[in-house]
């Protein structure tokens, strides 16, 4: 799901060209614009994983272009985006070709499209009804992964549909997906085992891992993400195995394409999800068999109704016909099979005013704008913050304190400003201008006009020492216990703590001046923090908020270094002993702790830290 709108202008219904009397040229004008806008959908879509817009959206834009397109074939083109997939490849990996092409979905956001599809299976196969299955559709990124005599090769995205990124490192970091198929069932029986068979699914990102991660980011000071459809994607496509491991990626699987030898293929889809969960794979366990129009209308809802309880994300459910021998007669056209069809579930919506736009400092000095809004009630919860990520945000919705906004909820998690009631706004409303400078610090802020992030570049700006403070004590680095945010507060404004070897400078009597409680809780804290000193390395190094070093690639440096000291004397250094030679280290994490310990206030905050007597605790070094 693209998680954002464009708004009430862009919400063009289909049209019949010809009935709107346009010209020639004014179609030719429209097609162009069409295509360039599709264009630039799909490069945030499919190759950043960062879109804007809504899936419906998207395809109403696209059903506007197929209609000018019919009306008027002379503005026609070969590569037209009408019939094109969509293409995921990145150019930081090997390009595979698909043995068999791997399509993309019809899509349907109404009753009325999807009993037309039913209608439709009937009337060409010629049978008073027919046989479908019901699935989820996760909210994912496709993948193909690739078995030789049931083991596991390759793991190819859907790139173009011909061919696409190599992504097997990443994939392989998938603890619920085999390497090998599983060949004697649970029962005791012999599973056949195709000798090549491309099996198609989702890659997806639980919603626990999704609740985690944001937990982590919102404890550091950081914009929890937005949808985890494009936290997967971005995983998928990060170039070090390590960091992809740290994020719990999932897959389903739930078709195939090439399949050898022909003759063991399944003769349904039934049957197909029973042999993939035979054979140990991750696959289907909750589709739903229907045999008329009304019965696939109450599966799609009751997938509907359910989808909150669901571990993963869903955003629709798809309907395919059961019978293999009917999909080969129905056929598919370039880009979709003419024998399935997606359903996509309507968000769920309401209209509230933004109060005011707040500006939230991150530990990195990015600038993050947030709606504050009238509380009101959304999927169960009462929702009175939103965020628009950057200025190109606020731009382009040209949200407005005092706006009446369209919020929903993206991957029916986060609550996201989707566009605004224009014909509600106030009359005395003015655009809204980001600041010159920093509203903590008032510090000159930087950012290149054609670059959405605003940054405060004063490192000691006390919104940044609070929210690296935060991140430092938080549980998922060292677990300072009662160093919370208020007390992190009345640390940086009362106390004048500049940074964290300032933790380990404090005394009862510093704490005792600032009004922190009595002794036993002021002697609670000061205990956490020596305790802290002897927290495992790798929390140490994920404390630092080294950028690109996540838990997983802070684990995996707390294994090659003996100590901080070491990490420092190798990230600093000038020449081929250093960091970038390390064995294994991935070229990415090598350039990021160069930048980094590049930084002399970076290599005094860690010298002082060492000072200060923190001696970390080891993790089992590698062979």
């Amino acid at each position: 799901m693209r998680n954002a709108w464009l708004g009430p202008l862009l919400l063009i219904l289909t049209f019949s060209a010809t009935a709107r009397g346009i010209t020639p040229q004014q179609a030719q004008d429209r097609v162009g614009a069409l295509r360039a806008e599709l264009g630039h959908h799909d490069d945030l879509y499919y190759r950043k994983a960062e879109p804007e817009i809504t899936d419906a959206v998207y395809d109403r834009l696209k059903r506007e272009l197929a209609d000018l397109e019919q009306a008027f074939p002379a503005a026609a083109a070969a590569t037209s985006p009408v019939e094109a997939i969509g293409d995921d490849r990145t150019g930081n990996f090997p390009v595979f070709r698909h043995r068999e092409s791997m399509l993309s979905l019809e899509k349907s956001y109404s009753e009325v499209e999807l009993r037309s599809f039913y209608a439709r299976l009937v009337r060409q196969l010629g049978r008073g009804d027919v046989t479908c299955v019901v699935e989820p559709k996760f909210d994912g990124v496709a993948i193909s992964v690739t078995y030789e005599r049931g083991r596991l090769i390759r793991a190819v995205t859907r790139g173009n549909g011909v061919g696409g990124d190599d992504v097997t490192a990443n994939v392989l970091t998938i603890r619920a997906l085999p390497r090998e198929m599983r060949r004697i069932a649970p029962d005791g029986s012999p599973n056949p085992i195709p000798d090549v068979v491309e099996l198609r699914g989702e890659i997806y990102l639980p919603l626990a891992e999704f609740a985690r991660i944001n937990r982590e980011r919102e404890a550091a000071g950081e914009v929890p993400y937005a949808h985890p459809r494009n936290v997967a994607a971005g995983t998928l496509k990060q170039l070090d195995p390590e960091e992809v491991a740290g994020r719990g990626l999932a897959i389903v699987l739930y078709g195939w394409g090439a399949w050898e030898p022909a003759a063991m293929q399944p003769e349904s889809q039934q049957e197909f999800h029973r042999r993939v969960n035979r054979w140990g794979l991750p696959g289907m366990g909750n589709y739903r068999t229907v045999r008329t129009a009304d019965e696939m209308w109450t599966a799609v809802q009751g997938f509907g109704r359910d989808r909150r309880k669901l571990a993963y994300p869903v955003d629709g459910a798809v309907v395919k016909l059961d019978a293999v021998a009917g999909q080969r007669e129905l056929g598919a056209s370039d880009h979709a099979p003419h024998w399935a069809m997606a359903y996509k579930f309507p968000p769920e919506r309401t209209e509230t005013r933004v109060k005011v736009i707040s500006l939230q400092v991150g530990r990195t000095g990015v600038l993050t704008p947030v709606a504050e809004l009238a509380p009101v009630k959304l999927g169960g919860a009462t929702v009175s913050r939103a965020s628009l990520h950057n200025r190109a945000e606020i731009a382009r919705l040209d949200i407005r304190a005092g706006d009446q906004v369209y919020l929903e909820k993206a991957g029916e998690i986060i609550p996201a400003i989707v566009g605004v009631n224009v014909a509600r706004r106030p009359t005395e409303s003015r655009p809204f201008v980001f600041p010159m400078v920093c509203p903590v610090c008032q510090t000159a802020l930087v950012g290149e006009a054609d670059e959405s992030a605003v940054r405060c570049p004063n490192d000691g700006c006390p919104a940044q020492v609070r929210r690296r403070l935060q991140h430092f004590a938080s549980a998922a680095c060292v677990n300072i216990a009662g160093l919370g945010p208020a007390t992190i507060d009345a640390l940086v404004t009362r106390g004048g703590l500049k940074g964290l070897p300032g933790l380990y400078r404090l005394r009862r009597e510093d704490l005792a001046k600032m009004g922190l409680g009595p002794g036993n809780s002021s002697d609670r804290l000061l205990a956490a923090i020596e305790r802290s000193k002897q927290a495992e390395l790798w929390r140490f190094i994920y404390g630092l908020g080294i950028p690109r070093v996540g838990s997983v690639a802070a684990k995996e440096l707390a294994r090659r270094f003996d100590g901080l000291e070491a990490l420092m004397a190798a990230g600093a250094s000038p020449d081929s002993t250093g960091i970038a030679s390390t064995d294994g280290l991935s070229p990415a994490l090598a350039s990021a702790l160069a930048t980094f310990f590049a930084e002399p206030q970076n290599r005094t905050v860690v010298s002082e830290l060492i000072a200060c007597g923190v001696r970390p605790g080891q993790v089992a070094r590698r062979p």
